[in-house]
């Protein structure tokens, strides 16, 4: 028979969460349109929400749902249904209303990709929303069927084109439709559009899933740990949450830096994360930005450890901004090439402290992730 002090207690976190995700999404409708930006200005990074030092352990996992997880998804919904809304009229690719519409999805992605579990995993969403890294080049031969041999109802269709292969969904995919000559040289100019437009969609609806299903179920299993539930325990929360920072800092020193940088003697600039669209830097500012404030928030209640992460990440942005190279081009030239390696060093540095401080004050090991086994 369930504890009525559980029960209780199970009730009074819903409520308050019920109250933060209301207030959370009266408090975004208010904000002002950001203003229009070079998708390279890494200066246009919006900081987030942080922890204040006193956050008290007791309440940073409430902390993390309602300052960092909800509005973070709410922001991708809302950019995400912006730019099916663009796209549907204004799909050439160098329109200027459909591009910024693009970024800034882009971005709103790009800030919450780090958290890669519960409704962002359901379905395989992630990889429909950002099948990367393409190592075997399948989105530009998937596009060019599509766009010779896409039925209408192909295109039209929700159901039909949620069934798509990854590679023709998501953010890389229209960067490609965007951004490649040899992409906007494949069909016709009404063929490209719809394709545009069909994709454009597809994204608000897979960001519109996982927003509902984070506030219509997940937020209450993030915060009512217990028998029978998806999490048994606090700690076994903590132990997710740790384990999609440190799966983040992965991604930033193995994939977004790693992958370009090659070796030193074979260098890989063309393997760079959004080179086309010139945002590998702004992928690797945007991530750092997104991620400190939850590495905070699993801090709490240790102000010396939270100022060195803070320290951490700021020494790391300070250089991520200060490349002025946005498409990683720079590894190819041995002069620009060691102001990335040293960033890398830097990310890497921030991720030992994590692992090696911050792991051990939760009780808590890096476990298994996504990306294992790719």
């Amino acid at each position: 028979m369930p504890n009525p002090l559980s029960l209780s207690l199970s009730r009074t976190r819903l409520s308050r969460v019920v109250a933060l995700t209301v207030a959370t999404a009266m408090i975004c409708d208010t904000l002002p349109p950001q203003a229009a930006l070079a998708q390279t200005d890494t200066t246009a990074v919006s900081t987030p929400n942080t922890p204040p030092q006193t956050l008290a352990p007791a309440h940073q996992l409430d902390w993390i749902l309602t300052h960092h997880i909800l509005p973070g998804f709410d922001r991708l919904a809302q950019t995400s249904a912006t730019l099916a809304e663009v796209a549907a009229s204004h799909c050439t690719p160098d329109d200027p209303a459909l591009r910024d519409a693009f970024a800034r999805a882009f971005d709103a992605w790009i800030a919450a990709s780090h958290l890669r579990f519960g409704p962002t995993e359901t379905d395989n969403r992630a990889f429909a929303l950002a099948f990367w890294p393409d190592s075997r080049n399948k989105i530009p031969g998937t596009l060019r069927r599509a766009l010779t041999e896409a039925t209408r109802d192909t295109l039209t269709d929700a159901d039909t084109f949620a069934s798509q292969s990854v590679a023709l969904r998501g953010f890389y995919a229209l960067e490609y439709l965007l951004f490649d000559n040899a992409i906007q040289s494949e069909g016709t100019a009404d063929q490209r559009c719809a394709l545009v437009a069909a994709i454009s969609a597809d994204i608000a609806r897979t960001t519109a899933a996982i927003r509902d299903d984070w506030h219509n179920s997940y937020a209450v299993t993030l915060v009512s740990p217990g028998p029978g539930n998806r999490y048994q325990s606090e700690a076994e929360i903590r132990q997710e949450l740790f384990k999609t920072l440190t799966t983040g800092f992965q991604v930033l020193v193995d994939m977004r830096l790693g992958r370009p940088l090659g070796q030193f003697d074979a260098p890989r600039p063309n393997r760079a994360e959004a080179r086309r669209s010139a945002r590998s830097q702004r992928h690797i500012v945007l991530t750092l930005t997104a991620m400190e404030p939850l590495a905070l928030a699993l801090a709490a209640g240790d102000p010396a450890l939270m100022q060195d992460i803070h320290a951490g990440f700021a020494k790391a942005l300070k250089r991520a901004s200060a490349l002025d190279d946005p498409s990683l081009a720079g590894v190819a030239d041995p002069a620009r090439r060691f102001r990335i390696e040293a960033l890398q060093q830097d990310i890497n540095d921030l991720r030992s402290l994590i692992t090696t401080r911050l792991g051990p004050k939760l009780g808590v090991t890096a476990g298994f992730n996504s990306l294992d086994g790719d």
